[in-house]
């Protein structure tokens, strides 16, 4: 038999495409499935010592199934055994490309020149080498019509769409990007996996100075309509991030967390806005009204015309 390839190039290579395929099979997220379920760390191994021991069964039957042999047997086999796996064709390609002389017929380009009895040889350049300065120089005319005659894109203009490109791709980035939220693009988030994430750090930080309902404490009330910094995503946000008034008030939280767990707890505050807490504190700051927000119906302004014949009709 020929020997195709040695055991330490079979072994790995086969560890490594099961590797592969079980990494693409499972669905581990952003990381690797080795990494995500350690179980899968325990399957690896287990293939490992089953290639190996594959390799040691039949090493071992090999060698018995030699000793079965006549000598003359074992003679021809070890000779197929030591055989090389050759591509002839490859080889053809190989010899073509390269067009070098054997070593038995260097005597026929050999040059009369001698340098202390070192001799040169008159070898032709390599036809690879050669056809590839032919590729040159076609591409050198094609580039010279191209864009010195016919006057197609410069380098400028290619940098402009390269940059413009880019910061398409960045704008994109930022907007599917929850990390990169800040206090002017950050908003409200309304998925109860948010707002659990959010409670549950609110639960472990906050409670300290707004008590676990909201009621305030140390900290103002966040249940009431009246802010010290001013109320709704954008300024809570913000508070949490960079902290609040210098000297008293809570410190910055940004170092703390990510933008986007900031943006959970912020959202989650702002859930608590019109429950009944315990133990409520006194409402702190101004009443904050979100300009932004639509008007509630039946809500309309009375004029004061309207606001007299509504006395008048009382009276009357």
């Amino acid at each position: 038999m020929k020997n195709m390839s040695p055991w330490w190039i079979r072994i790995p290579v086969t560890f490594f495409i099961i590797f592969g395929l079980m990494e693409y099979f499972i669905d581990s997220g952003e990381q690797l499935a080795i990494f995500e379920y350690p179980i899968t760390q325990f399957f690896m191994l287990m293939v490992l010592l089953i290639l190996i021991a594959m390799e040691v069964i039949l090493k071992s039957i090999e060698s018995v199934m030699f000793q079965t042999l006549s000598e003359e047997g074992k003679q021809r086999y070890l000779e197929a055994k030591a055989k090389q796996w050759e591509w002839p064709w490859g080889k053809k390609v190989w010899a073509k490309m390269t067009a070098h002389k054997p070593i038995e017929e260097e005597g026929e380009i050999i040059l009369d020149h001698n340098y202390d009895g070192i001799k040169e040889l008159d070898n032709d350049l390599p036809p690879w080498w050669v056809w590839m300065f032919y590729a040159t120089a076609v591409f050198a005319v094609v580039y010279l019509v191209r864009f010195h005659i016919y006057g197609d894109y410069d380098q400028e203009l290619e940098y402009e769409q390269e940059v413009a490109a880019a910061n398409l791709a960045i704008e994109e980035y930022k907007r599917t990007a929850k990390d990169l939220v800040d206090a002017n693009t950050v908003e409200l988030l309304t998925d109860a996996s948010d707002l659990n994430a959010g409670k549950a750090i609110f639960e472990t930080t906050c409670v300290a100075c707004h008590m676990a309902d909201g009621g305030g404490g140390i900290g103002p009330n966040l249940t009431d309509d009246h802010w010290i910094l001013g109320g709704g995503i954008k300024n809570v946000f913000n508070t949490i991030s960079e902290g609040g008034r210098d000297g008293k008030g809570m410190v910055s939280w940004k170092s703390n967390f990510k933008p986007a767990e900031i943006a959970q707890i912020a959202s989650y505050v702002l859930s608590l806005q019109g429950t009944t807490p315990a133990n409520p504190k006194a409402p702190e700051g101004d009443l904050w009204v979100d300009e932004n927000a639509p008007a509630k119906e039946g809500t309309q302004e009375q004029t004061p015309e309207q606001a007299t014949d509504s006395v008048t009709v009382a009276v009357n």
